[in-house]
């Protein structure tokens, strides 16, 4: 059996090489700009900060072998809740969250979609990082037609083809890093539509709705001679009301605490808080980091993303959302923890979440739990 599987995970290995040689999108649409831009060194992105892939054990294949196999993912379908999302009244103030680093927000009468990945893997191998039982419950034609697409990366869990390519139709303008818009124009999307950005560049998207793109600490690649080509960012969403932080995959860094300075605090920031491990400590941010990165940006609601719809590390699947709600200890930031799917209303500090993520548990194991991390705020 064990030498099955290692034969199973070479032909993966060998099929992920090939469509990895294959993911070619062509030509920048703004070669000048990337060729002009600080954040890019003889055509390779970089971080500000010095920033290692792997660290300790990150690179091996056993680490590998074990993200593929079915230890840590949920036994049960994952609670989910199917919103008729184009029945919706565009001047409700909500968000709805599909799962991992995909969310639609409402806010000022517009409709932002941001990195929507439905029901298709996570990565471009068939077969391996599908979606959990239970969160694929949302197709591209379930989407209603969205003012703004925003893109954080072009990895595969952020950017997929499939999603992409079946709303098009549907999409005003797309908002993404410096690089990534060769990938829209390739799937059909007019260049007029897409806005490719700059760190620390500003975009006026509408007569009070301001636009800024802001640095994160990671790495780009859809295929092996794509790595660190196109830009990864985050951005500041500023409406007439509200100062919105759309967080992408980043590891922890000095730019939480300066982009906090920079915009004084933000009213909701959306940031990743799953897939990490100490193998890859410098790119992705533990659950301690995460609510650090929060405080630095002095956000009055978080919402922990980039969890609870693919394996794509060593943890359990609901440990990212059961390690921060425990840790978490601040009466000045709300946690927001939405079902998947469900219709979450925006500033309602007397919303109550539940913890939907223990649904595994028995009464006693819960009660258990509750104890010995002691009882955490919700709100």
């Amino acid at each position: 059996m064990v030498i099955i599987m290692k034969i199973t995970l070479v032909c993966l290995l060998v099929l992920a090489v090939l469509l990895l040689i294959s993911a070619c999108a062509g030509k920048n649409l703004n070669e000048d700009r990337v060729l002009a831009s600080l954040h890019f060194k003889e055509g390779k992105a970089a971080n500000y900060e010095s920033t290692t892939m792997t660290t300790g054990d990150g690179g091996k294949i056993s680490s590998i072998f074990k993200m593929l196999s079915s230890e840590g993912k949920p036994k049960k379908p994952v609670p989910s809740v199917k919103t008729d999302l184009k029945s919706l009244d565009i001047n409700e103030e909500v968000i709805i969250w599909f799962g991992h680093s995909s969310y639609m927000i409402q806010t000022g009468g517009k409709r932002l979609l941001v990195d929507p990945v439905l029901s298709e893997n996570a990565s471009p191998i068939p077969f391996t990082n599908g979606p959990f039982e239970g969160t694929k419950i949302y197709e591209p034609d379930d989407i209603p037609e969205v003012d703004y697409m925003i893109i954080t990366h072009d990895h595969y869990d952020h950017l997929s083809k499939p999603t992409v390519k079946g709303i098009k139709k549907k999409v005003g303008r797309v908002i993404c890093p410096l690089g990534v818009g060769k990938y829209l124009k390739s799937w059909g999307y007019p260049e007029d539509k897409i806005v490719e950005m700059d760190w620390e560049e500003d975009y006026e998207l509408e007569s009070g709705f301001t636009i800024y793109c802001v640095t994160a600490r990671h790495f780009s690649g859809r295929g092996l001679f794509s790595q660190s080509s196109t830009l990864w960012a985050a951005y500041l969403l500023e409406t007439p009301e509200h100062k919105i932080y759309i967080g992408g995959d980043s590891g922890y860094g000095e730019h939480f605490k300066n982009q906090g300075e920079r915009f004084g605090s933000v009213d909701i920031a959306f940031l990743e808080n799953g897939q990490y491990d100490e193998g890859w400590a410098k790119i992705h941010m533990m659950p301690e980091e995460t609510l650090a990165a929060a405080a630095a940006l002095r956000t009055k609601y978080l919402v922990p993303v980039h969890n609870s719809k693919y394996k794509l590390s060593l943890h359990n699947w609901n440990t990212p959302l059961t390690d921060l709600t425990a840790l978490h200890n601040n009466p000045d930031m709300v946690l927001v923890t939405p079902v998947i799917g469900e219709k979450t209303p925006l500033w309602d500090v007397n919303h109550q979440y539940t913890r939907w993520w223990t649904y595994e548990q028995t009464f006693a194991e819960a009660a258990d739990e509750q104890k010995s991390t002691g009882l955490v705020k919700e709100h």
